[in-house]
């Protein structure tokens, strides 16, 4: 399970140990989400070979699951193969838990490498709980439903101390940190982290009533964690 860069500024070794580009220049088999991004993922990370001579299978969304199977064939044959998701740690709101569930019912050993993971760093520097903590990847779309699944989250946070993480799809980020402000109680504390690790990072931490008198923050169309606590 091999980590990306979360942003484009950072080389992969400067997020990433160096130890994993020995494992990465091992291997000739991946299975990915995005073929473009990993074939170049993979020119920056190094892998001292042509990218032709590499087999690369897809894995994402619109991966049937009698297709994981095969993605399997080879290693069951012995071959090594590295799991890359578009950026982060995959498996972890990203592809590539289909493809570790299936190596572990075939009994062939899973190896997660070290990397960033934009869910946790938020968290480390939120301030908020990081003791009891859930990511609930994206709320629904429509007001509606949306303000429900924000008041059963804030009450969560509230009563249980569990800090809620959440995404939206970057050009719906200022709508939803509005209807954040709006439905939230004052007291709330919500952490807006967006292009972490990148020059420009911003990760703030206010009361939803400190929120309402400051300026909507700099999200639009930037990857963005919401986190309720």
């Amino acid at each position: 399970m091999i980590p990306c860069p979360i942003g484009e500024s950072r080389g992969v070794y400067e997020v990433t140990p160096a130890a994993n580009g020995e494992i990465i220049r091992s291997l000739d088999y991946f299975v990915v989400e995005n073929l473009r991004s990993a074939r170049r993922f993979l020119s920056k990370a190094g892998i001292g070979k042509p990218i032709d001579t590499l087999q690369f299978a897809e894995l994402n969304e619109h991966t049937r699951p009698e297709e994981v199977e095969r993605l399997v064939a080879p290693l069951l044959e012995g071959r090594s193969a590295g799991m890359i998701s578009e950026a982060g740690l995959p498996g972890i709101a990203d592809p590539g838990a289909d493809l570790a569930a299936a190596c572990h019912r075939h009994g062939i050993r899973v190896v997660p490498l070290v990397g960033p993971s934009s869910i946790l760093l938020s968290l480390m520097a939120s301030g908020l709980n990081g003791q009891s903590f859930a990511f609930n990847g994206y709320l629904p779309v429509k007001p509606p439903q949306r303000t429900a699944a924000i008041r059963r989250f804030e009450h969560r946070a509230r009563t249980e101390g569990q800090s809620q993480l959440f995404i939206e799809a970057p050009y719906r980020n200022v709508k939803l940190f509005e209807q954040l402000v709006e439905v939230c109680q004052p007291e709330t504390r919500l952490t807006v982290a967006a292009d972490i690790l990148e020059p420009d990072e911003l990760i703030r931490t206010l009361s939803v009533g400190q929120w309402r008198k400051s300026a909507v923050p700099d999200i639009h169309k930037r990857p963005t964690i919401f986190i309720l606590g």
